[in-house]
């Protein structure tokens, strides 16, 4: 039977969220098959069966702790929109600017987060301070260099337009530069999210701090010691589902603001 026949299939809302879904209900079911067939241990892979029954029994402990790990996410992930915006905004103004400033964007970057979060938690007293600033080194960059970039690739015939009719700078920034730079500051978007959600996890583990403020990545190291391998699977889908929300949410608000106006979100 073929889409055609299928009008609900032949959506591409439905088949962006039903292609991803079928792919995924068949890959673990031939890892349940094979568990069960090979008699795997549980304790060197845990069968999605056994995963499930963690995520239920386990699922207090390791909700709070998602709930931390998403606090510092979500918080490193809104400052590193707004220095990243800021820092973008400062370099578009002049080329001199930007030639001096953004290879320091550039060391962030390829700086590794393991190597500097050590310095930071022991510069910043308050944890989840330095975890936050840890995570935000992780996720600005994104954000700084997208939406340079689309605050530079402005149509040189409107931006001819602009100067005919004397438009202001200010004038000329808010009603052609960001409008145009929209579709590249949301695919920055889409990549900071995930990793925020990567510099969080990371902090989490240089730092190791556990108690009531643990969070998922403190889970993971525990289960590791405790050799309580299907909670450790349960951890690491927990921050799978949430890295994936994430980026669904950042799509949605692109193709929100975006879908009226833009090819980039039609169709």
């Amino acid at each position: 039977m073929t889409a055609s026949h299928m009008p609900l299939l032949a959506n591409p809302a439905v088949q962006r969220i039903a292609a991803p879904l079928l792919v995924g209900a068949v890959l673990l079911g031939i890892w349940q098959i094979l568990c069960v067939a090979l008699d795997v241990p549980v304790y060197l892979v845990p069968s999605p069966a056994d995963i499930g029954r963690t995520l239920v029994a386990d699922g207090p402990l390791l909700l709070g702790s998602l709930w931390v790990t998403l606090k510092i996410t979500l918080l490193s992930f809104l400052l590193a929109v707004v220095l990243g915006v800021l820092a973008a905004f400062v370099f578009v103004q002049s080329r001199v600017i930007e030639a001096s400033l953004f290879p320091y964007a550039i060391l962030l970057q390829v700086t590794p987060v393991v190597a500097i979060a050590p310095l930071i938690i022991i510069w910043v007293s308050n944890t989840t301070l330095a975890l936050v600033v840890c995570a935000t080194l992780v996720a600005i960059f994104p954000v700084i260099s997208n939406t340079v970039l689309g605050l530079r690739s402005v149509n040189p015939g409107l931006l001819n337009l602009f100067k005919l009719n004397r438009a202001s700078r200010w004038q000329t920034l808010l009603r052609l530069r960001i409008p145009s730079a929209l579709p590249f500051f949301f695919g920055g978007l889409r990549i900071a999210s995930g990793l925020a959600l990567i510099g969080a996890v990371v902090a989490e583990f240089v730092a190791g701090t556990g108690g009531t403020g643990a969070g998922l990545a403190y889970q993971i190291l525990q289960a590791g010691f405790q050799m309580n391998i299907p909670r450790l699977f349960a951890a690491l889908v927990l921050i799978s589902l949430t890295g994936v929300l994430l980026f669904s949410v950042m799509a949605a608000l692109a193709r929100l603001s975006l879908g009226h106006w833009h090819d980039s979100e039609q169709g």
